[in-house]
């Protein structure tokens, strides 16, 4: 059956002349409230075919379809597609003008190179989404140059925001786990990430792990940029061990050398004063009579040099 949602009484405004198409084995409609019942095999297309951008289709054993508003309520072997994204669960509630979607219950969803399993899902419609309930979002990534055989990343939590559209970004604000295949595992109590840009932060009681190079860091906070070289900075009581070398300070910079190397320095900041110039000759009292009958305090020189004071007397630079 093929309809459009301009279909009403002469009377009413036309809102909307986009055409459906709905093939089930059974279909009510109502010309009056513009309401379709489907069951059995449901299939429902709803867009331009010129701009199939704007397509939407969905699957499902049964469907409730609201044509003024645009709402649809699904359920049974739901399948919904839209542009890349394709999402499957048991409940779904989804507008084909606004592409809002709600799905429920052994959802998954693929988009580009990211699946992502939980047990609800809210989107709406616009680049933003939420995932409840035992989430993980997983990324297949293809060989290259920096990993020959390619890799797999997996981010997991109770809560996961996601926004595809802006580098893949996602937030996991309760606590999660990122992982990957080849470089290892990163913990924190709330962790926020680019996955195309490998640019995570983790704060609270953040953790790295890479049994790669045998090391393990942490601090109160992490952010890690994996994209070239692999660094990652870590603040607050951070640490960084690899084999039985040990490095701490307030603030490191741990580098992931391509030999499998740690290479960590403290990047604390330094507090440089003026070197005083005291002849030696004087003694410490001398000094300060000096000092005393002069009618104006010293200038320093401009050209004197400099003695370099680090305040992080426990941190250490190496390089393995």
């Amino acid at each position: 059956m093929l309809i459009s949602s301009a279909a009403t009484a002469a009377d009413k405004p036309e809102k909307d002349n986009t055409p459906s198409e709905v093939t089930a084995e059974a279909i009510e409609y109502d010309m009056n409230t513009k309401q379709v019942a489907a069951a059995g095999n449901v299939f429902i297309k709803h867009g331009a075919p010129e701009n199939p951008e704007s397509v939407s289709e969905l699957n499902a054993d049964a469907v409730s379809y609201d044509m003024e508003s645009g709402l649809m309520t699904a359920a049974g072997n739901i399948l919904l597609k839209h542009g890349a994204t394709r999402a499957t669960g048991l409940h779904a509630l989804y507008n084909v003008k606004t592409k809002a979607a709600n799905l429920l219950g052994n959802v998954i969803v693929v988009r580009d190179d990211v699946r992502i399993t939980c047990n609800a899902l809210a989107s709406n419609g616009q680049g933003y989404m939420a995932a409840d309930g035992n989430v993980i979002a997983t990324q297949t990534v293809a060989p290259d140059a920096k990993y020959p055989n390619g890799d797999t990343r997996t981010f997991t939590g109770e809560h996961i925001d996601y926004f595809p559209d802006d580098k893949k970004h996602f937030l996991i604000p309760n606590g999660g786990v990122a992982k990957s295949e080849v470089e290892g595992t990163f913990t924190a109590d709330r962790m926020e990430g680019w996955i195309d840009d490998e640019h995570y932060i983790g704060t609270g009681n953040a953790h790295m792990i890479s049994p790669a190079r045998n090391m393990e860091a942490g601090g109160d906070q992490v952010d890690y940029s994996g994209k070239d070289a692999g660094k990652a900075v870590l603040s607050g009581n951070a640490w960084a061990y690899q084999d039985n070398n040990r490095i701490r300070g307030n603030r490191l910079t741990v580098y992931m050398a391509d030999d499998g190397k740690l290479k960590a320095e403290d990047s604390a900041p330094k507090l440089e004063l003026p070197k005083l110039d005291i002849p030696q000759s004087q003694t410490v009292d001398e000094a300060f009579d000096a000092s005393e009958n002069k009618s104006e305090p010293a200038q320093a020189d401009a050209s004197d040099e400099t003695v370099v004071i680090n305040p992080a007397d426990e941190a250490t630079s190496n390089e393995h």
